[in-house]
């Protein structure tokens, strides 16, 4: 597989596009006004603690008090919460050591209101959702991450070779002890077939961050930063470079000496594959990047074959529905079926990772009567999802032909980061017809009790509105108005969103 990394910022916004065979797979859009949290660590104070709900709220200083679940803020670690560490594993003699289960501690027992906390954000704040918490700190580096309250010693999920996982957990296990430091380490991807040598200098600089991080929490007031996770450009390069990498092209002369800086330090041998674009075209629209971007704001996407996806992100989940479309295929009904699931799966599972979906996605394909084609489309779904680095777990195929899909959310999605809610659907893609915004005036006249005779309403609405009340909503009127109802003026106001309409009652002259 062909991969490259695009990076553009010509203007004061950065973008980062991840292509996999000339296809865009990831798309990271950072700008100076929307910086997310999601990694940083904070002196916080308990605000309050909810034994109800088993949380607490705690102030950070980001304008709105983030989330600290109780799984979160004390207790033995789940390793695998942290970023590519292998699943929890007992080491011989650990269950014994640590004796009987405990009962699970309850919030209430760990934090109290007004405490002062260390805790890092897990999940950027989304819609009216604060920030999520964690007490379980972890720091990335280039080939580590350091966990400094927790002596775990894990491997990367995606370093699948037996004798090679046991030979980095041979190389890190004494690492933190042997620099005199507290914790424990897990080996990122890029640490698969390191030599030894080069781990002892990630692992003093993550060192050295924490103890700049709590020489910073004993000295600053509540709430206060004590650490920022990377930006945009240096979190790309530092989790995705690697020598599958062709290329990695930079618009932009300031951050193109900030690409070269960053890899010299950490993969001196890449470096020749940092390149500056040269063309008289943007970056992004030379490559036909920008098309693809405003596609992603689409809620329908075209197959190759004419078939076509719908995907449709609420608060609660995100839906996504398959249609053959134009397809008509062949030969038989069930082979034209399976291709466009086929088709479909994979190009459902760029979507995920390109708008960057997480949380509960519920994919309905078009339904299949033969099991070796829902076996075949789970494969592939399957083998695409090994692509994305989020955490992610998927169930079979329902009797109702839907596949479930649960993905880690850190961030916010695309289309939160670069569309705003609709003012005048308030985000529910919905308007109200013309046709409703009449009757919903009668009967504000109709609350304005008896008049006069002569007397008018002028009602002030949206043009769109006003061109209906006009035309076919003067027809209505005619069939439906009482004789005594008054004259209704209608005037059209751009001011107003297609919703909106105000009345005032005009005396005659």
């Amino acid at each position: 597989m062909r991969r490259e990394i695009l990076i553009e910022s010509i203007t004061p916004e950065t973008r980062i596009a991840v292509l996999e065979d000339d296809d865009l797979a990831e798309l990271f859009v950072e700008r100076p006004s929307s910086r997310g949290v999601a990694g940083n660590i904070y002196k916080g104070r308990v605000s309050n603690v909810l034994p109800g709900m088993q949380a607490a709220f705690v102030d950070i200083g980001i304008g709105r008090d983030a989330f600290l679940y109780v799984e979160d803020a004390g207790g033995r670690v789940d390793a695998e919460r942290f970023e590519e560490a292998d699943p929890a594993e007992e080491e011989p003699g650990e269950t014994a050591a640590r004796g009987a289960p405990q009962p699970p501690a309850r919030i209430e027992e760990l934090i109290q209101a007004g405490q002062e906390i260390v805790v890092q954000v897990r999940k950027d704040p989304v819609a009216e959702k604060g920030a999520r918490l964690t007490s379980h700190l972890s720091l990335p580096g280039r080939l580590l991450v350091y966990l400094p309250g927790f002596g775990h010693v894990g491997v990367s999920r995606k370093i699948e070779d037996l004798a090679e996982r046991e030979r980095l957990k041979g190389l890190v296990r004494d690492l933190a002890g042997d620099l005199g430091a507290p914790g424990g380490f897990i080996v990122r991807t890029a640490g698969e077939g390191r030599a030894a040598s080069e781990f002892p200098a990630d692992a003093r600089y993550l060192i050295g961050a924490w103890d700049e991080i709590r020489r910073r929490a004993a000295s600053l007031p509540t709430p206060a930063l004590l650490h920022e996770e990377a930006g945009a450009l240096i979190k790309v390069l530092r989790d995705l470079l690697s020598p599958e990498v062709q290329q990695v092209l930079v618009d932009g002369e300031a951050i193109r000496e900030e690409a070269l800086a960053f890899v010299g330090r950490i993969e001196p041998a890449l470096l020749p594959r940092v390149h500056g674009h040269a063309g008289r075209q943007s970056l992004f629209d030379e490559r036909g990047l920008q098309r693809e971007i405003e596609r992603t704001l689409k809620p329908r996407v075209w197959l190759r074959s004419g078939g076509s996806i719908v995907i449709n992100p609420t608060e609660a989940l995100v839906a996504v529905d398959v249609n053959t479309g134009k397809y008509v295929g062949r030969n038989r009904l069930e082979e034209t079926i399976l291709r466009t699931n086929l088709e479909a799966a994979m190009e459902i599972v760029r979507q995920i990772r390109l708008r960057d979906l997480g949380g509960i996605i519920v994919i309905d394909f078009i339904d299949m009567a033969d099991q070796a084609s829902k076996d075949e489309v789970i494969r592939t779904l399957q083998a695409e999802m090994e692509k994305d680095r989020a955490k992610s777990r998927m169930l079979q195929i329902s009797e109702f032909g839907l596949v479930e899909i649960t993905r880690q959310r850190t961030r916010r999605s695309l289309e939160r980061v670069l569309c705003r809610t609709c003012p005048s659907c308030s985000g529910s893609g919905r308007l109200k017809s013309p046709e409703t915004i009449l009757w919903e005036i009668l009967r504000e006249i109709r609350r304005l009790g008896p008049m006069r005779e002569g007397i008018r309403v002028a009602a002030r609405v949206n043009p769109d509105v006003a061109a209906f009340l006009e035309g076919e909503g003067a027809d209505l009127l005619g069939g439906v108005a009482p004789p005594a109802w008054p004259a209704l003026l209608v005037l059209p106001d751009p001011a107003l969103r297609p919703e909106q309409f105000a009345l005032s009652v005009q005396e005659p002259a």
